[in-house]
């Protein structure tokens, strides 16, 4: 049933699932999808590109480097919402499917208490900090992509069923997640018999007798975000020297449903659909620690230390099996198959995560009051996250986060332009692709622009985001030769957002 033709396709890993009764093909997706950064904040921080590293005086500064907090002269507090669509385009086979998903949210909430100590008659070093604490929303997944095909795939994910079963006894493999599913209806069935026609007691080598190439549909939907409330002071030396510290508590709220189908003619089964869902949620704590140092009146240089996430995460599982057969005869059970189903019971899980730590530097360089330009450097090493769990053996996901997942940096630099009290801004991000040894490019890049307005209570500013960055998705792992051969969908991704932010100085 399997064809080469995908192993132009191949990538050099096998995936390894650790887990035997979710059918999860690895712990280890986890591990990249709650450890990504991307750099977020007010609508003036987004609309410099995300360059916040080493300026000052701004509401972000609470939850990336908190040294910033020492500029602050006045109390502030602020609120953002934003409003954004994610498109997607997904190539199977060479054939496009369109998706849209649209979302509302207020991504940011912060208060600063700032009491600085300045004039003549303070010759002391220490000049005065300041006190933050924000809701921050780090990350969002509502997204859904899926493709329809009307061209045989080379793969069936029967051959999956067949890989995943072998060597396990057939009084256990009920258990075996998916896998168990497609026994129980009759997907895949054990070898009775050797060749010499004696039974075989507890088989556990499986075959089938659907072996055609079918067409393949699929659709994934996922929800959630990652929020993050930050507690934060910054304290200012010498109006030079600004250092900062922070305690940040992220939570986690994550469900994914995938519906997938293959259609089969002139076989035995007319079609087979599967229906996953997995939902999650997860509590974390990191500490953040920055400096700001200020050598000249033009010039801000920032250093910004970001702590790993420590991560606990719930998790619960289900999924549910149909397969409609063409009145089918099975001699070995005596059995005319028509409808059959089975779900697997609701699985829960409990785990730990240890995102990598991130180090961060920056620049500004200031236009004197007609603006500024900025621009931040990350370092993150994503083989460095682990899983651990008392509910299943870890080392094999931890073996492909060291595998497949590598160093990356990312840049961002962005301006500022300033006409009396309106603010022209613009910027561009860079994020590094975390896998290594892929030819498949997974890099993110975004460009921001915005327009703001300050008066002397308040202030409003607005920016508007695109960012773009592809995905390859494997449907299920096939092994073959040392590569796994799909089937893998490219997916476009374009997410437009805008965000708008209200100030207020008291």
């Amino acid at each position: 049933m399997i064809s080469k033709k995908h192993l132009l396709l191949g990538i050099f890993m096998v995936f390894l699932g650790t887990s035997t009764v979710l059918a999860q093909f690895g712990y280890y997706e986890d591990a990249l999808r709650f450890s990504q950064f991307r750099s977020t904040g007010s609508a003036r921080i987004i609309g410099l590109g995300g360059a916040q590293m080493s300026l000052g005086g701004d509401i972000s500064n609470i939850h990336t480097n908190p040294a910033g907090l020492g500029f602050f002269r006045r109390s502030e507090f602020s609120f953002s919402s934003a409003f954004g669509t994610w498109n997607t385009e997904s190539n199977y086979l060479g054939q496009i499917q369109d998706d849209r998903t649209g979302n509302f949210s207020i991504p940011n909430l912060s208060l600063v208490i700032s009491n600085p100590r300045q004039g003549a008659l303070n010759t002391n070093a220490f000049k005065g900090g300041s006190f933050g604490i924000s809701f921050n929303r780090m990350n969002y997944f509502n997204s859904q992509f899926g493709y329809f095909s009307d061209v045989e795939g080379d793969v069936s994910i029967i051959d999956f069923f067949l890989q995943q079963a072998n060597g396990i006894p057939e009084s256990q493999i009920e258990n075996f997640g998916l896998t168990g599913l497609a026994y129980q209806t009759f997907l895949i069935n054990p070898i009775a018999f050797d060749s010499n026609g004696n039974p075989i007691n507890n088989p556990s080598q499986y075959d089938s007798f659907v072996l055609g190439f079918p067409f393949q549909d699929e659709t994934v939907i996922t929800d959630g975000r990652i929020s993050q409330t930050s507690i934060s002071y910054g304290a200012n030396f010498l109006n030079k020297f600004f250092i900062g510290g922070g305690l940040g508590l992220s939570s986690v709220r994550y469900s994914s449903r995938k519906n997938y189908r293959e259609e089969f003619f002139d076989e035995p089964l007319l079609n087979s659909t599967i229906d996953e869902r997995l939902t999650m949620s997860g509590f974390g704590a990191n500490i953040n620690l920055g400096i700001i140092f200020k050598p000249i009146d033009q010039l801000n240089l920032g250093v910004n230390f970001q702590s790993p996430t420590w991560y606990n995460f719930n998790e619960q599982y289900e999924a549910r099996m149909v397969n409609n057969f063409d009145n089918f005869f099975f001699e070995d059970e005596n059995i005319t198959l028509t409808r059959e189903e089975a779900s697997t019971p609701i699985t829960i899980g409990n785990y730990n995560l240890n995102t990598p730590l991130r180090l961060s530097g920056g620049a500004t360089i200031f236009l004197g009051k007609s603006g500024f330009i900025t621009a931040d450097i990350d370092y993150l090493d994503y083989s460095k996250s682990r899983i651990n769990s008392r509910d299943f053996n870890a080392g094999a996901d931890n073996q492909q986060i060291r595998a497949l997942f590598g160093q990356t940096l990312n840049y961002r630099v962005g301006g500022e332009f300033r006409f009396d009290i309106w603010r022209v801004r613009g910027g561009y991000g860079f994020y590094g692709d975390p896998f290594v040894n892929s030819s498949f490019d997974r890099r993110t890049q975004q460009y921001s622009g915005g327009l703001g307005v300050r008066l002397q209570a308040m202030y409003v500013d607005f920016a508007l985001t695109s960012t773009n960055f592809d995905q390859l998705y494997n449907s299920f792992p096939v092994e073959e030769g040392g590569f796994n051969i799909g089937p893998f969908t490219e997916i476009r991704n374009n997410i437009t957002s805008g965000i708008l932010t209200f100030g207020f100085n008291f």
